[in-house]
């Protein structure tokens, strides 16, 4: 047996809905604007950011009315504000993170066995930089310390 469903009618339109086509065009407005300053966001930030993207809507394609509209807005400037505090974070974290590094590769003895990869202070790629002894346990009983910056990245494997 097939059961055909049929779509629920849409409820009928409120005779004051030239009324509120000025706040809805706002709205609108605003909602736009903050999915683009979302966006450019998106640019700066990392996937090791771990930041939902995702804009979004519930119920498929409709005519909003204004207090959906002011919800995605509402829910699009939390979002906007909570990625700018991750990407602020990330950044402060990351600036903390190259001025160890400078002052390693400065005094390279003071800093024994810190290790610091590229992640950590914004590069790309899979690199760190290590305070090791030169030539090993020779050069840690002599005070012989450097900084080496290996390239971390895994060989490819076979099958």
């Amino acid at each position: 047996m097939v059961v055909i469903a049929h779509p629920q009618a849409a409820p009928p339109l409120d005779i004051d809905a030239g009324a509120q086509a000025p706040a809805r065009r706002t709205l609108r407005a605003q909602v736009a604007r903050l999915e683009q300053q979302l966006a450019r966001l998106a640019v700066d930030a990392s996937p090791r950011d771990e930041i939902a993207w995702a804009i979004g809507s519930r119920g498929g394609p409709r005519l909003l009315g204004i207090g959906e509209l002011e919800r995605i807005r509402d829910d699009l400037a939390e979002r906007l504000h909570a990625v700018r505090e991750a990407l602020a974070t990330r950044a402060e974290r990351e600036a903390r993170n190259r001025e160890l590094l400078e002052r390693m590769l400065r005094d390279p003895a003071r800093h024994r066995y810190v290790r610091i990869s590229a992640a950590d202070v914004g590069e790309p790629g899979c690199g760190t930089w290590e305070a090791r002894p030169r030539l090993g346990l020779i050069g840690m009983l002599m005070g012989w310390w450097h900084v080496k910056l290996s390239s971390g990245c895994p060989l490819a494997e076979g099958r």
